[in-house]
């Protein structure tokens, strides 16, 4: 029996990001059914997906209300 040890396997997935480059943050919303279709009839309307169309419908509307 020999003492030699295998590889180790590389991790998969993406590798972690460095302590203060985190992509983004997830914001859980609850939805009715009936709001989800509208927003995604919107979003497919501008040829957005739906992440995105809520991310720039609520930063406009924020950005409106500072004025």
């Amino acid at each position: 029996m020999s003492n030699t040890k295998k590889p180790m396997a590389k991790k998969r997935g993406r590798p972690p990001l460095a302590k203060g480059q985190v992509k983004a943050k997830i914001v859980p919303m609850r939805l009715q059914d009936a709001d989800v279709k509208l927003f995604e009839k919107a979003a497919k309307a501008t040829k957005q997906s739906l992440s995105e169309w809520m991310r720039n419908t609520l930063r406009e509307a924020a950005q409106g209300s500072e004025a």
